[in-house]
This record gives C-alpha cells, structure tokens and sequence, in this order.
C-alpha cells in the first residue's frame, strides 16, 4: 500500500511541527523534502543541504525554478533571506560538528532499539550509503517519516531491523501515515494517532511492542 500526495503532505506538516523558531534543519529526500512547505511564517529555521545550501526555502512554484538551484536530491528550491552557498565539506564539516538542530529523514526499518535501515535493499543497486550515516548519527534529534506498512503489507516498525544499518540507537521520533511514535528508554511510545486510523490499527500494523501514552492525541 502506498502513500498518497496528500498524506504523504499530512506526514510532512506533522513533522514541521516538530521544528521550533531558530533552528537548523536537515531535510532527506522524498517525504522530507516537503517539510519546507508546511513551517508558519513566524517561524524563521534554516534548511541545511549535503551539496551546500544554509537557508532553503519552499519549492518554487512550476515555471519559477532556478535550474541552478537545487537540494542534495537534485529538487529545485528556493532561499531565504541570510541563506548562504558552500562546498560540500563544509556542509558536511556543519553536520559533524553536531549544529544540526533535527534531521528528517525516510526510512525503510526502524525498531525499538531505534535502529535505522533507509539506505539499501539486498539486491537492488544503489550509489552508496551517502549522508545518511552522518546525519543519523550527529544531528540533536533524529525524526524518521515513512510509511507505516511496506507495498507488501508488512511492518516497517520491527523488533529488530533486517535490513543494513545505516546508524544504531539513533532516531528519536517515528512519524507515519498512521502514528508518531516516540522512542525511548523503556521503548516505543504511541504518542498520537495520524486520522483515520485507530490505536487498534497502529497496534496491528506494528511488529514492534508499542506502549500507548496516557496523553494519547489525534493528529488530523
């Protein structure tokens, strides 16, 4: 089962929530991406990109893109006033350094050690583990979003990844099409419950044991 455009956009609003007025930001490819275009005005956050952007702004829109302009994903952006350009070992001189606020990255497993496997499936031919290891592993906060089931219909939330690791014990915060579970030291926590699925749902679709928060909420 796949996810739509719009759901996929109520996963990326759920996780600009998360984003608070001040903060550096580092978007993954795919859902990501669209995180740009869900932060309030009053909210001023640079967006930070491997190939060399401090300061991206929202898509453009169609016909208003600079062909010279893009995410580390080859995507047009835009800029906010203050952004800056750079190398990309001076982007990535900015994530080992430990400045990023939060990273928000897709994932194809997490488990409730909050192991993380985003990079590679077994067979299929890919360029390389790129960023992905150094975010996972140094940004304050790591915030995974993914679909909740994969296209067979299996779990992406597991006792315990089976695909290859990109980082260990390194994400913080899982937002689905149907949940936004914490992770923690005494496991996962079902904090709220994306509409129109219930706990009885999240709970089915999830190989992982979930602890459901006394301060469970729905996110529409």
């Amino acid at each position: 089962m796949g996810v739509g455009v719009d759901v996929r956009n109520q996963i990326a609003r759920r996780a600009a929530n998360e984003i608070k007025d001040g903060m550096i930001v580092n978007l993954g490819i795919g859902i990501p991406s669209l995180v740009s275009n869900h932060i309030p005005e009053e909210i001023h956050v640079m967006f930070h990109a491997e190939n060399g952007i401090l300061g991206m702004g929202e898509s453009p829109e169609k016909g208003f893109e600079d062909e010279m302009l893009c995410n580390a994903g080859g995507f047009p952006v835009t800029l906010v006033p203050g952004a800056s350009y750079f190398d990309s070992a001076t982007a990535f001189g900015i994530i080992r350094s430990g400045y990023l606020d939060i990273t928000i990255l897709g994932g194809l497993e997490v488990d409730e050690q909050g192991d993380l496997a985003n990079w590679i499936v077994p067979g299929k031919r890919v360029p390389g583990i790129g960023g992905a290891m150094e975010l996972a592993n140094k940004a304050k906060k790591v915030i995974v979003v993914m679909n909740h089931i994969n296209k067979n219909g299996d779990p992406k939330i597991l006792k315990k990844c089976s695909l290859p690791l990109t980082a260990k014990k390194c994400v913080n915060l899982i937002i689905t099409d149907m949940a936004v579970i914490e992770v923690t030291e005494e496991g996962l926590l079902l904090k709220e419950v994306m509409s129109p699925y219930t706990v009885k749902e999240v709970l089915e679709n999830t190989e992982a044991e979930l602890q459901v928060s006394d301060d469970l909420a729905i996110f529409i």
